[in-house]
């Protein structure tokens, strides 16, 4: 267990890495754009397209990071209600419920990343669709993993495991 704690804290460094990489890149071609639509009356026709696709994978990677933090967002309507020695057992029902959601999810990303490689759709500067889409499949399974790796922590301090 605790090599998989490890590997989530780097990968928690890398996808920050990743993010601030991705960020500079929008910033970067989104304030070229503009300079270049707004000076020389002309632009780069894929570069709308690509911020897109960046947009996507700054939302997933942030959301996977969203989740290691617990700084998601969530509903708590249920907290209000229950006894306060109910809400860890609560805790550990979302969080194994969530875990369970979004490895389904990863599993139909994949799938529909597997579909998106059987064809041949292209986004811009003939780069295939699918690739952009691989954040899909890795994100909701990083996400899955670290709902799991969070009911496991509950569960173990609930009823003293250690």
């Amino acid at each position: 267990m605790r090599a998989i704690k490890q590997l989530d804290e780097w990968l928690a460094k890398a996808e920050s890495g990743i993010l601030v990489f991705l960020l500079f890149l929008m910033v970067f071609f989104a304030f070229g754009q503009v300079l270049l639509r707004n000076f020389l009356n002309s632009g780069l026709l894929w570069t709308d397209i690509f911020l897109r696709q960046l947009v996507l994978w700054v939302g997933f990677l942030g959301a996977s990071l969203a989740v290691r933090e617990r700084r998601h967002i969530s509903i708590d309507v249920l907290t209000h209600f229950i006894p306060e020695r109910h809400k860890p057992i609560l805790n550990i029902l979302i969080g194994f419920i969530s875990g369970l959601i979004s490895a389904v999810l990863a599993l139909a990303a994949w799938k529909f990343v597997q579909f998106e490689m059987e064809s041949p759709t292209t986004l811009f500067l003939d780069f295939p669709a699918w690739i952009f889409q691989t954040i899909l499949p890795f994100s909701f399974t990083v996400i899955s993993i670290r709902y799991f790796l969070r009911v496991y922590d509950e569960s173990v301090k609930y009823w003293n495991l250690r």
